[in-house]
């Protein structure tokens, strides 16, 4: 018999079933004959084929897509099926979305980690508790490091589009970075630029802010090291960034812009967290047929934020043909990023 933490997860063999026993104990009688099982030298009487079924767990965090599950020295990440727009989290069920954005995360994890490290310990559910051993948490789940995050999104810019191709217009910058005179919407930018913003609660909107104000909003958390982690989160975003967009661009994909989000491990050293260059969190155009001057076909959710735009009154819900659009796009930009098709 094998035994890990006895609050998360024991794992004992009886007639080839797992059983998983938590803190809390709820019993299912199921037959008469009577097995021992332990746990840190206290037993536990139950019968050959009863169960000890776990109590139903909750996320200690929700965001508007992911729920994030304590597991003891380690969290659960699940990407959900939800789809958000604007901030705004839509009335839709987008499925296979979350396992897209898991699966296509930890592709770039694996990528990258010879310039930081991440978070991701496995997305294997048998290495997860047995509450995640269920079908609907299946390849939507990461077993994750925890990290003491910072507060800041730390977006780059490839191309100018979106917001950024908005206030170019207006003013010729881009969060406060002024750029070169004559600029056609969807161009690429001489150099990529690092547009921090600051971490909104569900129901706000991230704020945009200068380097410098990343680095006083950084200092109130963390004294005496706001600059120093600025410096890191905007280099290490770009690093980031331009390994990637040159892979992606090889397998047919332009990568416009994105955003990163980082922590700090038990040694205080910078790690990825959170999701990376999925279609969420990023703006992918397909290269082929990529002409500046207008705005780009997507492989991301710009087909659901479009008819946001072009429907107001919409009640923050989305026709099924755009969610069908919206997917298939998803799975597009995998297969091609990866080499591979969806396993889920």
């Amino acid at each position: 018999m094998e035994i890990k933490d006895p609050f998360w997860g024991l794992f004992s063999s009886v007639n080839n079933k797992y059983l998983t026993i938590y803190k809390e104990w709820c019993r299912v009688k199921v037959s008469k004959e009577f097995h021992r099982i332990g746990c840190n030298s206290v037993h536990y009487p139950i019968r050959k084929e009863e169960v000890f079924m776990m109590k139903e767990l909750k996320p200690i965090k929700e965001g508007k897509v992911r729920e994030i599950y304590d597991n003891g020295d380690s969290l659960i990440m699940v990407a959900t099926d939800r789809i958000s727009c604007f901030d705004v989290i839509l009335n839709n069920v987008v499925t296979k979305k979350g396992t897209v954005l898991t699966q296509m995360s930890k592709f770039w994890f694996d990528l990258t980690e010879d310039i930081l490290p991440n978070h991701m310990i496995s997305v294997d559910t048998k290495d997860m508790p047995e509450f995640f051993q269920q079908e609907k948490y299946e390849g939507k789940s990461m077993m994750c490091r925890k990290l003491n995050m910072l507060p800041i999104e730390c977006i780059v810019r490839g191309y100018i589009t979106g917001s950024g191709w908005a206030s170019y217009q207006e003013n010729g910058t881009v969060c406060g970075i002024t750029l070169p005179e004559g600029l056609r919407e969807s161009d690429k930018l001489p150099e990529p630029i690092y547009t921090p913003s600051t971490k909104a609660e569900i129901g706000d909107h991230d704020e945009n802010i200068s380097f410098e104000q990343s680095v006083d909003h950084l200092e109130k958390y963390f004294p005496g090291k706001g600059r120093e982690y600025a410096e890191k989160l905007r280099d290490n975003t770009i690093a980031l960034y331009k390994k990637c967009a040159e892979y992606a661009l090889s397998k047919g994909i332009i990568i416009a812009d994105t955003k990163f989000e980082f922590g700090l491990d038990e040694n205080g050293d910078l790690v990825i967290g959170d999701e990376m260059l999925t279609p969420d969190s990023s703006r992918f155009w397909p290269a082929e047929g990529y002409e500046p001057g207008h705005g780009q076909p997507s492989f991301d959710k710009q087909f659901a934020r479009d008819w946001l735009k072009a429907n107001p009154g919409n009640d923050w819900t989305l026709p099924q043909e755009i969610v069908d659009k919206t997917i298939d796009k998803y799975l597009q930009a995998y297969e091609m990023l990866t080499g591979k098709p969806l396993d889920k």
